[in-house]
């Protein structure tokens, strides 16, 4: 069976799912949501997705949803390249690297977080951009650290893994956010590294562009 990627071209939690299947080379075929719109909330896409976020991944295996999740199943299912190293140290500080971003930063500073603190909290878009900043610095300095004693190229050590998948999308939304990353050098090389690798992979030129 076809693999069928629901998403958005500026999620990044869609862009960890594009990476590795890009770095895995497997071919799929992408539906679109328009998360400005609301798109990702009407029933039919619930229907496969119940809360109603991208993204899903349509498989042999039925419709797998939230990132992580499908990454760990992409990297089962299609073992070849690597995403995870061979040793059970060494895929524990990958998975910790991932879930900084994963579970730290991007849950507080996505699309539904920063809508509300617009609409019921009131905030400005200065206060907004505070907010992002804020919690990508927490969570970046440690990464930085992190790539300094695990990095060599890559976030660890020297191919891809799924630490990498997480932070090139995070880097990313810093930057569309004006987010100074001048303190991260170890970490932005790594995902310009990633970023060079797989260009296919980059939200600008998804399909739903725009």
């Amino acid at each position: 069976m076809s693999l069928t990627l629901h998403g958005y071209w500026r999620s990044s939690a869609a862009y960890r799912v594009r990476l590795a299947l890009a770095l895995k080379g497997l071919s799929y075929t992408s539906i679109a949501h328009d998360l400005r719109i609301g798109a990702q909330r009407a029933e039919p896409y619930r229907a496969l997705q119940p809360q109603g976020l991208v993204p899903a991944l349509e498989g042999p295996d039925g419709t797998l949803i939230q990132s992580p999740a499908i990454l760990e199943w992409i990297e089962e299912r299609y073992p070849d390249p690597p995403l995870l190293p061979g040793d059970s140290a060494g895929r524990a500080v990958v998975r910790a690297m991932a879930a900084i971003v994963a579970c730290d930063i991007h849950p507080i500073n996505n699309l539904r977080v920063l809508a509300m603190l617009r609409t019921d909290l009131g905030a400005d878009e200065d206060a907004v951009r505070r907010w992002i900043a804020h919690w990508v610095a927490e969570g970046f300095q440690a990464l930085e650290t992190l790539i300094a004693r695990h990095g060599s190229g890559y976030a660890y050590g020297d191919t891809p893994t799924l630490a990498d998948c997480h932070l090139l999308p995070q880097v990313y939304n810093a930057e569309r956010f004006g987010v100074d990353l001048a303190p991260y050098p170890k970490l932005l090389a790594s995902a310009a590294k990633l970023r060079r690798r797989v260009p296919e992979a980059a939200p600008e030129v998804q399909g739903d562009a725009g």
